[in-house]
């Protein structure tokens, strides 16, 4: 079966659900193509305690903002499922669900024709004039190839993966990376029991509270999450950046590695190698660690600064510093035989799944060329949906709706171009 409509959006999370309200609002014909349910990943990939790291009041979309008792609190993933549900619900959003997408490609462009783009999927091909990619960057995880190293009798998985400690094998866990994921996996492990070694790489160390307010708030007030892709030095690092390392919980809980360690987690340094039976760590905890605790400081200055600025460094909690990381008794190295390393969760990032495109899109990295979420080179091809996409918030659930307003306006205008004229083609 043949379906022909104007805009094709891959993905119904938050990001395909934003910019689908934002074309609903302008009148523009598309449907939305999801290989699951809406908000499949969050109802199937991610772990069964996971709350928002971000407060509720954050929870804003074209046309919809919570409205709940506890707008200071954390959804639960079956919350955030239900809310992505009936905010599509409530513009009838075109989800056409259990559909996935084997192969996109350009159509040919010739004299008195428009650019367009054909996707072959389970259900039939899709023609539209424009294409927006809305599936994020969590698609796979970024498991290291070393990963290949490690003997066959230890059991790995992902936090995609991973859904609670019982689904684990007895025995010590090897956490691999610190960002959010990584900390409160070693949390929730080491707390049933199995004994946990985190091995701690680049990560950026944030409180959960700050002189009384959410962190998140801090930087939502400071203009941080606003600041614009265009203004940053090297926008390749920045959205390779690592995820503030922070828990969503309704106390204002501050997860860091001291607490880990209070906690009996053993810290050790980043993944060296695998071999003669043993794991490896690098002898760079210690500076991968005050490297995280001088982002931070530098930080709650600014912070401080901010507050004085604004007249309100008086009437909130006096400025504050957290102890710093102590790194002391870093293991150098764990056992993969009998009584030593049953588990390797590996919660070392995602990349996007891009394999499916069939066109000169993709850089040798895998990931697609854009300026701002508009395709380069593609004309009505857009993104969504990814790190520093157009701000600092681009991935939050908080930050999709500017962007789909911003990049719907552009394909709106890209829409009313005239087609290819014969001296063009």
């Amino acid at each position: 079966m043949s379906t022909h409509t104007t805009v094709t959006i891959i993905g119904a999370g938050q990001a395909g659900l934003a910019m689908s309200r934002c074309l609903t609002d302008r009148g523009i014909d598309h449907v939305v193509l999801e290989r699951g349910r809406i908000a499949e990943r969050w109802q199937s990939e991610r772990w069964d305690s996971l709350k928002l790291l971000t407060p509720n009041w954050m929870s804003r979309l074209p046309g919809q903002a919570y409205d709940g008792p506890n707008p200071e609190g954390f959804m639960t993933m079956p919350e955030i499922t239900r809310y992505l549900t009936d905010y599509a619900a409530s513009f009838n959003a075109p989800v056409q669900d259990e559909t996935t997408v084997f192969r996109a490609r350009r159509t040919e462009i010739g004299p008195g024709t428009r650019p367009g783009y054909v996707l072959d999927t389970n259900q039939g091909v899709v023609n539209s004039r424009g294409l927006v990619i809305a599936t994020g960057a969590s698609a796979t995880p970024a498991i290291p190839e070393i990963a290949g190293a490690v003997p066959a009798h230890v059991h790995q998985t992902t936090p995609k993966h991973y859904k609670h400690p019982g689904g684990l094998p007895e025995g010590r866990v090897l956490v691999v990376g610190a960002s959010a994921s990584g900390v409160q996996l070693a949390r929730e492990i080491n707390a049933s029991g199995r004994p946990v070694t985190l091995a701690v790489g680049s990560h950026t160390r944030m409180p959960r509270t700050y002189r009384g307010f959410d962190i998140q708030l801090w930087l939502d007030m400071m203009g941080t999450l606003e600041r614009s892709y265009d203004t940053i030095d090297d926008i390749a690092v920045a959205r390779r950046a690592p995820s503030l390392q922070l828990v969503g919980g309704d106390h204002g809980e501050t997860l860091d590695l001291n607490t880990l360690r209070s906690e009996g987690v053993e810290l050790a340094g980043r993944l060296n190698g695998v071999a003669d039976g043993r794991i490896t760590f690098a002898d760079d905890l210690a500076q991968t660690c005050r490297e995280g605790d001088d982002a931070l400081l530098r930080m709650l200055v600014r912070m401080d600064r901010w507050a004085v600025l604004h007249g309100i460094d008086r009437s909130i909690d006096p400025p504050s510093r957290p102890d710093r990381i102590d790194t002391r008794n870093a293991v150098p190295s764990v056992d993969v035989g009998a009584g030593g390393i049953s588990t390797i969760l590996w919660a070392t990032g995602y990349r996007p799944d891009n394999s499916y495109l069939d066109m000169d899109v993709v850089t040798a990295s895998g990931e697609i060329a854009h300026d701002g979420g508009v395709v380069t080179g593609a004309p009505g091809m857009y993104l969504m949906g990814l790190p520093l996409l157009r701000t600092r918030k681009s991935t939050y659930i908080d930050g999709v709706g500017a962007d789909a307003d911003a990049l719907s306006n552009h394909l709106t205008a890209s829409l009313a171009r005239p087609a290819l004229s014969a001296a063009a083609a």
